[in-house]
Parts: C-alpha cells; sequence; structure tokens
C-alpha cells in the first residue's frame, strides 16, 4: 500500500510572516480561500504567530474577525494556528485562566489544529495550553523546537518526544525555525521517533539556507506524515520549500498525495500579482527569498537576521553586522543553549547587538535577559554560565518552579479594566495580549461605528 504524506500550506501565515512580515491583509486572499478549501490540504496554517499583533497593529482588523471569516469560507479544511505555549502570541508569560480562555475561544472562533511549541523546550510551558485543546475537542500538535548545540542530540529529542506524546497530544511536530536541519539529520530524527512515538510525525523547516525540499524528502523516506509547505510564489528564502514542487516529487516517487495540482495552480497564479505588489512597494525584500547559508554556522533564523539588520541600520553601525553574528553562538551558549525561536531569538539577537555596541559583554542586560536568567521564562535546556548569572541577578535566586503557578488570574481583571470598550471576550484577550494595539483598534472601531449610526440616522430623516 502507497504511503500518504499530508501536505499543510503556510501561505496565509508562517510564509506571509517570514515574507513580507504579516501584512497580507483578508480583502487579498479573501478570493482565493475557496480554492484553498478545495484543494486538499491537510489544513491551512492561519492564524497565531504574528498574525495576531499584526491584525491591530498594522492592518485595523479584529483578528478574531479574521478567523471567522476564513472559517467560513473554508468549511471543509481543518484551520491551523501556531501558539506558544505559556506566551500565547506575546512575549511573556501569562496565567492559566488566561491561557485557557484563549484557547478556548479560538476553537469557538474556527481553529482546529493547535501547535503549541515552547521556545526552552520546557514541557510545563505547554501542558495547560494542551489541556485545553483537549477539553475544547480540537488537534493538539506538541512541538519539539530544532536546534543544534552540545546538549541537543537524537537521544534528548526522543526523550523530549515521549513526554510530549504522554500529555495526550495527536501529532508531534519538529519545527525546525532556522532551516537548519540538514536532509541527514532530518531522517535520522524521524527514524528514531517512528521507533518510539506511536502519533503521528509533521515537520516544519524553512528554507533559509537552501535545504528546505531536501530535508523534508528524506523526512517523507523516513515515515513523516505531514510536511509544511508554501505555495511555490511564496515560498524559498525564509518561507517554506514550494508546494507544488514537493508534490510533484513525492507523487513520482510513487506516494499517494492528496493535493490537486491543477488547484494549486489556480492559487499559485493568485497569489503571483500579489507577490508583484508587495516587490513593487518594497515590502518583500529580494534577498529574503534568497538563501543565506551563514544560518548553518550562527543558526540565526531569517527574521531574527532581518531584525538585527533593522537594529543596526538604526544605530548606523550596519558595519558591526559580522561581529554581532560572531557573538550570538557565544550569548547563547552563556545561556544555556536556548533554541533561537520567539521570544528567545529576538532576546539573544538583542543581547548580542548590545554587547557589541557597548564595547563590553553584559554591561547592559535587557530586562528580557535579566527574566529569562531570573526562570520567568522557564527552565534553561543547559547550564546558565555561573558569571553571567551573579552578573544578572547579583544576589537574587533563580526560580525553579513553574513560573506561571506565581501569576494570578488575570482574564477578569482585564475585562474589568476595559468595561465597555470590550464588546465581547474575544476583545478582552486581544487586549490582554497586546494593550496599546488593542485600545487603539477599539477606538478605531468605535469612531467607525458611531459614523455609521450618524449616516444611517441622515438616511432615516431623508
Amino acid at each position: 500500500m502507497k504511503k500518504t504524506v499530508k501536505f499543510t500550506e503556510t501561505v496565509l501565515r508562517d510564509a506571509n510572516q517570514s515574507l513580507i512580515a504579516t501584512r497580507m491583509a483578508f480583502d487579498e486572499f479573501e478570493p482565493i480561500l475557496s480554492e484553498l478549501d478545495n484543494a486538499g490540504y491537510y489544513s491551512l496554517e492561519c492564524w497565531g504567530g504574528a498574525t495576531f499583533d499584526s491584525c491591530l497593529r498594522y492592518l485595523n482588523e479584529d483578528p478574531w474577525e479574521r478567523l471567522r471569516k476564513i472559517k467560513k469560507a473554508c468549511p471543509k479544511t481543518p484551520l491551523q494556528m501556531l501558539l506558544r505555549g505559556q506566551n500565547l502570541l506575546g512575549y511573556k508569560h501569562y496565567p492559566d485562566d488566561v491561557v485557557r480562555m484563549f484557547v478556548r475561544k479560538s476553537v469557538e472562533n474556527g481553529i482546529d489544529i493547535i501547535r503549541i511549541f515552547d521556545a526552552l523546550n520546557d514541557i510545563r510551558n505547554i501542558e495547560v495550553a494542551v489541556d485545553e485543546t483537549l477539553k475544547c475537542g480540537a488537534i493538539a500538535s506538541g512541538c519539539i523546537c530544532y536546534t543544534i548545540s552540545p546538549i541537543h542530540n537524537l537521544e534528548s529529542y526522543v526523550k523530549l518526544a515521549k513526554e510530549i506524546e504522554a500529555l495526550g497530544v495527536q501529532s508531534i511536530c519538529v519545527k525546525d525555525m532556522a532551516g537548519i536541519m540538514s536532509p541527514k539529520e532530518a531522517y535520522d530524527l524521524v527514524t528514531a521517533l517512528k521507533k518510539e512515538i506511536k502519533v503521528p510525525i509533521v515537520i516544519h523547516t524553512h528554507n533559509t539556507t537552501g535545504l528546505g525540499p531536501m530535508t523534508l524528502m528524506k523526512a517523507v523516506e523516513a515515515g513523516a506524515d505531514v510536511i509544511d509547505t508554501a505555495i511555490s510564489c511564496f515560498s524559498g528564502g525564509t518561507s517554506q520549500p514550494p508546494t507544488e514542487t514537493l508534490v510533484y516529487a513525492l507523487r513520482e516517487m510513487g506516494y499517494e498525495i492528496s493535493v490537486k495540482e491543477d488547484v494549486a495552480k489556480k492559487i499559485n497564479d493568485f497569489f503571483k500579482p500579489v507577490r508583484a505588489k508587495y516587490l513593487a512597494n518594497g515590502l518583500l525584500n529580494p534577498v529574503v527569498m534568497g538563501n543565506a547559508t551563514d544560518a548553518l554556522i550562527y543558526q540565526v533564523p531569517g527574521g531574527m537576521l532581518s531584525n538585527l539588520v533593522a537594529q543596526l541600520t538604526a544605530q548606523k553601525a550596519l558595519d558591526k553586522l559580522d561581529a554581532v553574528l560572531l557573538e550570538v553562538p557565544k550569548v547563547r551558549k552563556d545561556l544555556g543553549y536556548p533554541p533561537l525561536v520567539t521570544p528567545m531569538s529576538q532576546m539573544v539577537g538583542v543581547q548580542a547587538t548590545v554587547n557589541v555596541l557597548t564595547g563590553g559583554r553584559y554591561k547592559n542586560v535587557s530586562k528580557e535577559i535579566k527574566a529569562y536568567v531570573k526562570g520567568e521564562y522557564g527552565r534553561a535546556p543547559g547550564k546558565i554560565d555561573p558569571e553571567v548569572q551573579k552578573l544578572v541577578l547579583g544576589d537574587e535566586k533563580p526560580i525553579t518552579q513553574r513560573y506561571a503557578d506565581l501569576l494570578e488570574p488575570g482574564f477578569e481583571k482585564a475585562k474589568r479594566e476595559l468595561g465597555e470598550r470590550a464588546h465581547s471576550d474575544e476583545d478582552v484577550l486581544s487586549y490582554i495580549a497586546f494593550p496599546a494595539q488593542a485600545e487603539a483598534f477599539f477606538e478605531k472601531r468605535d469612531r467607525k461605528e458611531d459614523d455609521n449610526e450618524i449616516h444611517f440616522s441622515i438616511r432615516e430623516v431623508k
């Protein structure tokens, strides 16, 4: 019997986020949603990650309404989101009541699959989100954040996968955010996981280093069940490998593929002028569509690299980029080899930049790095350098328990703060995640509603 390989399409979330900073408005992709629903995908990744922030901050969209509209247009294909465990969609830990409410409302508004990860692979930070996802009847997909270091190896990843599977997840995703997993590493890891893990294995990678298509091919050969890809005109570079290429190659090799090539062509043809628009206005920089093999050395994800360039350019210090890239792995080692995924990638990148620009290592320490060293983000994968810990914390003792256990419930408090400005529980969650952006959005929305009422009254008088 032919082995079936399923595809998750990322054009509505990760491809959009990786190439154009999540600036694609709903109106731009609404006309193609019915085709996306008919293409034969396992799932459509369309929410979570930076989409929530971008909707409120840049697109003047209610992220919850955006999700509901996608669900209405795509009733057949499961909708998928990315959730940062106890961090939800932000950069700090939230109390358990907020995590549970956010998961519940995500499922109620249309999400079918929640991919849940913790930046430190601290399983304590995904337990509540997984539990609530299962209680809500959605599919919980637990994540392994893939990285390379002296303390990360096949044995440690298999051990982590077993712990995640024991939570009751229905799949396990290997999340290679920097595109550094080689074809051999993918083959060996999937082979090891398939021997020990009963649930399906999903592989997520980026094409940052150019390894993406080969890595996915070898992962499938080893038994991977689902792979993440992006429709070809929004693929490559810091995005995912191309959907059509993998569909063609794997089908030719004898795998059972449900993605319809003729529908995929319609989808790609639709997005070509969208890509052309973003190329023309400069938001899609051709640089991010190429390959950055230095990531194999520095393990810097594409988004992190673009942030470093932006920071150094703003400081008129772009000539220090090479020095910062050399400093990144040193900072990472000092901090116990955290995987470079949001929010750790930003935190390590900023600290490396500060170390270089100030001419002294840890002369200035960001509040986020202090919180990390203190234990507010969870358990460091390895040992934090004792000298760095002393420098950052002084005589303060680090936290050893799960940080969320120390947090007071937050949902009802935020609901009282917002009062009538919140039209729903979803509004309260938007406010908790991004207070300033949500309040600005509510203000614009209320003004628009007032204007509509005035116009309606004028028509009535006439």
